[in-house]
């Protein structure tokens, strides 16, 4: 192991916002460190914040926001597609916002839906996979205004859609977190794989199957722009947990479809490191990382992680969910490791940075285990760059629920509160968010909840 900085990069530890420590709130232990200044850039006008002042409880109970900040639903649960499908699905998880013809904006949704759920994505002829299946995609389409012109399933029949991520070219790829098979739960094919979804013209990808990038639980995905090489990672539930993967496309770049053509698969291998979760101080980087072929690309015996890898083994982590791409590298994001479920330590939520071209993998950010739950800044999961700089994260965890940011200072600010309760009143619970993303501008913030699904646009004095 190797420890590295960059030249006017940040390293220390920090706490939450500070507001929050002199008005005695517990805090959480984060940690930063690493080249913070690629890590937090987002665009040209960038500065940079602590927040947007406290959070102004919403007199509607749906979402509370900062003052100055306000939220439109475009879509919910329940209510009927403008397409006439049928009933909006539930479950709503990964998302993405892709520019449209005159400055339209087309959003693009998963939902997470298992062959138990309620309301599945209603099956249309030549988008539905497995017919057995209720997960899928839903798009919409907004106006310059924001308002809503259309909505429509955009691939159906996959399963337990959770994250995902965009192309270069301007598409989707949704990916199934399961690895079930034909026969299971009444499937009548094999799931666990990647699908493309084209959101302006959902019939031009339809709903086929990149098996080549792998059937195992996937997460999220981020494309190398320059490369190609699509990343991905693997949400396992069970030790020995997920792998990080590459996909060295036959077509590198080559548009809508070309994903098709097939490629190989690989997985990362930090030397020395069989666990990511033992790695607990911020700054540690490791050279040399390689990638292995993965023997078997669609576990058809035996699942990818439990694959021999030859003597040297491979690296796994528990809970890797969210994936993007920035400046010339990957960052990936395990939203918690638990020692009592087999991990080899205790975090509540690390992400990674890997630069290709320097093989070089360096742990950025570093969350707990001391948070409190009721504050943000715990279990990270769906994240993705602030048009003003910062991160901005999903939180997947216990306790109240937030969309919260982080600066390169290393403050962590709420922007959002879930305050929808599903629980009661002397139990409360709030659904997890999912699915952060801003409009091609910068100017809007969508945001799903994902219980009861919800799809919010937020609008504010961003900076």
């Amino acid at each position: 192991m190797t420890s590295t900085s960059s030249p006017g990069s940040t390293s220390g530890s920090t706490t939450r916002r500070q507001v929050l420590a002199r008005t005695g709130a517990s805090v959480a232990s984060i940690a930063f460190a690493g080249a913070l200044t690629e890590l937090f850039t987002g665009t040209a006008a960038a500065r940079g914040h602590a927040g947007y002042g406290p959070l102004v409880p919403d007199p509607a109970g749906l979402l509370d926001l900062p003052r100055g900040f306000r939220y439109k639903v475009l879509s919910r649960e329940g209510e009927p597609l403008r397409s006439g499908e049928g009933p909006v699905p539930g479950n709503h998880d990964g998302m993405t916002a892709l520019p449209g013809r005159r400055g339209r904006i087309h959003l693009v949704r998963n939902h997470e839906n298992r062959a138990t759920a309620r309301l599945g994505v209603p099956t249309v002829a030549g988008l539905t996979y497995d017919p057995a299946a209720k997960g899928g995609c839903t798009a919409l389409e907004l106006d310059g205004r924001g308002s809503v012109l259309a909505e429509r399933v955009a691939i159906a029949g996959t399963a337990v859609n959770c994250a995902g991520g965009p192309t270069p070219w301007n598409t989707w790829l949704t990916c199934e977190e399961t690895e079930d098979k034909a026969g299971t739960n009444g499937y009548t094919k094999d799931h666990g794989f990647i699908f493309e979804v084209d959101p302006a013209a959902p019939h031009r990808t339809g709903a086929v199957p990149l098996t080549a990038m792998g059937r195992f639980q996937h997460e999220a995905i981020a494309v190398d722009p320059y490369s190609g090489i699509v990343y991905e990672t693997e949400d396992a539930f069970q030790r020995p947990f997920g792998l990080f993967y590459r996909f060295l496309p036959e077509k590198p770049l080559g548009g809508t479809g070309s994903l098709r053509a097939g490629g190989t698969l690989e997985a990362m291998r930090v030397p020395g490191v069989p666990d990511l979760s033992a790695i607990q101080e911020t700054g540690a980087s490791f050279d040399g990382v390689s990638w292995v072929p993965v023997p078997d690309p669609q576990a058809i015996e035996t699942p990818i992680r439990l694959q021999d890898f030859g003597p040297q083994g491979i690296t796994h982590a528990q809970k890797l969910e969210g994936c993007y791409w920035n400046g010339r590298s990957v960052y990936f994001v395990s939203s918690f490791a638990r020692s009592g479920d087999g991990s080899a330590a205790d975090h509540y939520g690390q992400v990674w940075r890997y630069e290709p071209h320097r093989r070089r993998l360096t742990l950025v950010v570093a969350f707990g285990p001391d948070t409190d739950l009721q504050l943000p800044g715990e279990s990270p999961d769906n994240i993705c760059l602030a048009p003003g700089g910062g991160l901005m994260v999903c939180e997947d965890g216990d306790g109240a629920q937030h969309v919260y940011g982080v600066t390169k200072r290393g403050e962590v600010y709420a922007l959002a509160r879930n305050a929808q309760n599903i629980g009661t009143a002397e139990a409360p619970e709030w659904g997890e968010f999912a699915g952060v993303t801003f409009s091609p501008d910068g100017d809007t913030m969508y945001v799903n909840c994902y219980t009861p699904g919800t799809t919010f646009a937020v609008t504010g004095p961003w900076c």
